[in-house]
């Protein structure tokens, strides 16, 4: 699904992002809502870039990655965590691309993202290429999802990867 998000631009730099695990969920600006692998996944795009938020009968877990006022975590390389009764793994990284190198990736991504039926897409207005993308799958149990951010500015694109699964109980004996 692609959308138009009628507000301002508001997280400008890759620098600006945050990770949060576990926050409430903020004011979203469109939603997809999604049965995978026996959880309830929403996909949120927030003027401020992207929150997943997953429960399940086990629990839930959230994820926000946006311009937060007020936190200190910077984006993470990568992060691996147990929640509850879930495996939490997150990566992310930027790219850095040429103007025209960047406005074929970015439509690429958006192809990719808006014709996916577990896809939720948001551009934003003044660039067509200044976007939110979220995607989730399911595979072998576990809830994935992958997130793009784009900054035509300044020719960046940040990635992100996550991987979300019931945890495995030790065997004793």
């Amino acid at each position: 699904m692609l959308t138009t998000l009628n507000t301002a631009y508001s997280d400008t730099r890759a620098a600006d992002l945050a990770w949060a695990l576990g926050r409430e969920p903020l004011p979203a600006l469109a939603t997809l809502d999604l049965e995978l692998a026996g959880a309830t996944v929403q996909l949120r795009l927030l003027g401020a870039s992207h929150q997943v938020l997953l429960e399940e009968e086990r629990g839930g877990c959230s994820e926000t990655v946006a311009c937060i006022p007020g936190s200190s975590t910077p984006l993470p390389l990568g992060v691996a965590k147990r929640v509850d009764d879930w495996e939490y793994e997150f990566a992310a990284r930027v790219e850095t691309l040429s103007p025209g190198s960047f406005a074929g990736r970015a439509q690429e991504l958006l192809d990719l993202v808006s014709g996916h039926p577990q896809g939720l897409a948001g551009v934003f207005p003044g660039s067509p290429h200044a976007f939110t993308a979220l995607l989730a799958q399911c595979h072998e149990g576990q809830v994935h999802w992958r997130t793009w951010h784009a900054y035509p500015q300044d020719g960046q694109l940040v990635a992100t990867r996550t991987k979300v699964g019931v945890r495995v109980p030790a065997m004793t004996g």
